[in-house]
């Protein structure tokens, strides 16, 4: 080799050097933030946390957001992600991966299709490709997920909402292999599961099974697993369904864990549907599920004995009614009350922690499945299977009564009035029997009585002019007497061979209904309805219907004379009980009413 050569061969070899020095320095800087976006790296250094500070992360693909604590020094750093996304007709609804309520604030990420699945930072906001919304509500939901409801998505962009942290230090983004991208549509996913003895109970949307009727339950089994679907994730544990009826699918347990219950917690569970042609299966379909078994269904309260009477409702904005309804009905031997939220916005936490601190045992639930009544009756009657002798299925406005009842003979002040612990008093009667599994107790509808705004001292006292005839009946039942499918239609379930219902004498107890109050109150119904086969009142079916005002059509707009409307028998039997049992001997006040001031 010539001197020539040699030269132009260290020179190459000085040029060279710098080349790889930078493509090492390429490298090592690649591999850095790739690790920063993945859940093998927290940001804990108050150091690094200036360097990070100055960029504007908007291009969120994950779901997972590392949320400061108050001080950048500690070592704790919370990260919410986003497990699951459900698209309903106004919202969509995430279900995120946090066991506490979520700290600082946090507003929903949009992005425009197609998504983008990078592997490293965007650390430029592009407007045309990413938008942000406002939350509309967050709330605890078990002890695996929180949820956080976002608004639709605008016109061209994926319901496969993220979430920003205003205060987030660090952003997990997409792996690029299409995991959790996708929003299941409110019209078929299980969404709720929970367990029952030796078997699980799962509450799924897309079976159109015939609303008021069992069906067939040897097309549908259950799959168990810690996967989930977008992942090409297999349920490895399967069995077959035991009942299916309406929104409820009852499997057994699998065997390795029908012993150990604990070990079904936080277990996926989905529902699976065969297709089946000439008597074959030709086909085998698992919906999409959002539904985990929660140790909160599972771990019941510790009691030495049962509450004789409890009380199951769903609520959506009734929160003002509530105080009047749950101590009239603790007077009446009410010892436990299980609501259920089905996305309230006013302040239903406020007052139930008003209760609580008063020391009636209520317990809020929830509940952000739409138009799932029956479906969460269903899970309420497990919840209390263990905790309850009786419980009870009735709507905030209506009220138990227990008329005066006159004995022929007897002066006025020998009247026999039952008072205090009555309506405990009647179901205990039939606590020991072999064959009543079900008390029903007629309905009176209660007209606006003349009134123009909500009366103060509470619907109790207001209303006092009904439709003459009865409407329908409410139940109360034995959690221990129900049919294996929990099959139940308008507030009474279907019951065990061997059990019947018994109708409870008008006589000796009533319910005032109070549906149609002042139309500033009633006008609310208008905006969604909590029961699953009962039309909206905005839609124009069924319009004859007793669950909606005869008349009164598809709009909110008040009626002519709403005020006089409903009114042909003028009852103040209630009333009347109420203010003499009830009233404070000094200033007349009623319960409720102390309770607000």
């Amino acid at each position: 080799m010539d001197s020539e050569q040699r030269r132009k061969r260290k020179q190459t070899k000085r040029l060279m050097l710098p080349l790889r020095y930078l493509v090492v320095l390429c490298c090592s800087l690649f591999i850095f933030f790739h690790y920063v976006s993945s859940n093998r790296f927290s940001v804990t250094s108050s150091k690094l946390r200036p360097a990070l500070a100055f960029y504007d992360v908007a291009q969120l693909t994950e779901s997972s957001i590392v949320s400061p604590a108050k001080d950048f020094d500690d070592k704790e750093f919370r990260v919410l992600r986003v497990e699951d996304r459900v698209l309903f007709p106004d919202h969509v609804l995430l279900l995120v991966s946090s066991t506490s309520p979520l700290m600082g604030e946090v507003e929903c990420v949009y992005h425009q299709r197609p998504l983008l699945n990078s592997t490293v930072w965007t650390l430029v906001n592009d407007d045309f490709k990413v938008v942000t919304r406002p939350v509309v509500s967050t709330d605890e939901y078990d002890e695996f997920r929180s949820i956080v409801r976002c608004p639709l998505p605008p016109l061209n962009y994926s319901a496969a909402v993220e979430l920003r942290s205003k205060e987030m230090v660090a952003v997990e983004e997409g792996r690029g292999d299409g995991y959790n991208q996708s929003a299941h549509s409110w019209d078929m996913v299980a969404y709720e599961a929970m367990l029952d003895g030796e078997t699980a109970v799962v509450l799924v949307k897309g079976l159109n099974l015939r609303p008021g009727r069992a069906s067939d339950p040897t097309q549908f089994s259950c799959h168990f697993g810690l996967g989930k679907l977008d992942r090409n994730e297999t349920f490895v544990l399967t069995t077959k369904a035991i009942s299916a009826a309406q929104e409820a699918v009852r499997c057994a347990l699998p065997h390795s864990i029908r012993n150990n219950p604990v070990k079904a917690q936080g277990l996926r569970v989905a529902v699976g549907v065969d297709q089946i042609y000439h008597g074959r299966v030709v086909k085998h379909t698992v919906l999409p599920s959002v539904a985990m078994i929660s140790r909160a269904v599972e771990k019941k309260k510790q009691v030495k004995t049962k509450y004789e009477m409890c009380v199951c409702t769903m609520v959506w904005n009734q929160a003002f009614a509530l105080r009047e309804w749950v101590m009239y009905h603790s007077w009446l031997g009410v010892e436990r009350w299980f609501i259920y939220d089905n996305n309230s916005d006013d302040e239903i936490k406020e007052v139930m922690s008003e209760l609580e601190e008063n020391e009636y045992h209520v317990s809020r639930h929830t509940w952000p499945w739409i138009k799932t009544q029956e479906a969460g009756f269903s899970h309420c009657a497990i919840r209390a299977k263990d905790e309850c002798n009786w419980i009870g299925f009735f709507d905030v406005d209506e009220f138990f009564y227990f008329p005066i009842q006159t004995h022929q003979g007897r002066d006025i002040n020998e009247r026999n009035v039952p008072g205090e612990n009555s309506m405990r008093n009647l179901v205990a009667n039939y606590t020991s029997s072999d064959t009543i599994g079900e008390l029903r107790t007629t309905c009176h509808s209660f007209g606006p009585s003349g009134l123009n705004s909500p009366p103060q001292q509470g619907v109790t006292t207001g209303y006092t002019c009904r439709l003459q005839s009865p409407e329908r009946h409410k139940s109360i039942v034995r959690p221990d007497a129900l049919h294996s499918s929990l099959l139940n239609v308008v507030h009474h379930f279907h019951l065990k061979e061997g059990f019947r219902y018994q109708n409870v004498l008008q006589s000796t107890s009533l319910i005032n209904h109070y549906k149609y109050q002042v139309w500033d109150v009633f006008k609310a119904k208008f905006y969604r309805r909590v029961a699953t086969y009962v039309a909206d009142w905005q839609e124009n079916q069924n319009e004859g219907s007793k669950d909606r005002a005869p008349g009164l059509g598809t709009e909110a707009i008040e009626p002519p004379n709403w005020h006089l409307q409903f009114c042909e028998v003028w009852d103040t039997g209630l009333r009347d009980l109420v203010l003499a049992n009830l009233g404070d001997p000094m200033t007349g006040k009623l319960p409720w009413e102390r309770m607000q001031i």
